[in-house]
């Protein structure tokens, strides 16, 4: 399987709360649901249609998940709606037991033991594992090398802070564009891929 993180992104890097404002308001962050006004259903609904295409599975850390599985349940009949429900979860946590996972086929990944779980998650034949979100998760799995593709929605906005994926461990990570699309709202569709050495 390759694991694909997708995400959306201002234009100074801030990928915290992009759905609502409760989303996410640790640090003070105050600009939850920030992505709305930039909503394209053609490019940026095509987009996700897309993607969800080639999904096999799911990967969220805690608090993503959390969120995911108080609001997608009730919202079945879209088909967006019915492949999130429907489709294969794995959720990295050292505090959510088995009698947490109320979100239908969700698997628990022991927080202690995630990168050898998702490494042999990765060995296995499959189409896409897919992260959103899961911000923390995902900066590990960028630092660690195990992130076969990045999806980012660049929204045309400044947040002056907040939380994103980006690694902060000095190390140089090179990338290639391979698919990049505008929207008629002024987001960048772009698709990255680790670049191949020369």
């Amino acid at each position: 399987m390759r694991i694909v993180v997708g995400e959306f992104t201002s234009l100074d890097g801030v990928m915290q709360a992009p759905g609502g404002p409760e989303e996410d308001t640790e640090g003070g962050f105050a600009h939850g649901g920030w992505t709305h006004p930039f909503f394209d259903p053609q490019v940026m609904g095509g987009a996700l249609a897309e993607w969800a295409a080639d999904t096999d599975a799911l990967l969220f850390g805690r608090h993503t998940w959390q969120v995911m599985a108080a609001a997608w349940p009730g919202r079945a009949g879209d088909p967006f709606a019915d492949h999130m429900n429907s489709v294969a979860k794995h959720v990295v946590s050292n505090t959510l037991g088995e009698d947490d996972l109320t979100w239908n086929n969700t698997t628990l990944i022991p927080g202690d033991h995630a990168l050898d779980h998702i490494r042999k998650l990765r060995d296995t034949d499959g189409r896409d594992l897919v992260v959103m979100g899961s911000l923390s998760l995902a900066r590990t799995l960028l630092a660690e090398g195990l992130v076969d593709e990045l999806r980012l929605m660049i929204i045309p906005v400044l947040l002056g802070g907040g939380k994103t994926i980006y690694p902060t461990d000095g190390a140089l990570h090179t990338l290639e564009l391979v698919s990049t699309v505008t929207s008629g709202t002024g987001v960048h569709v772009a698709t990255y891929r680790p670049a191949t050495p020369a």
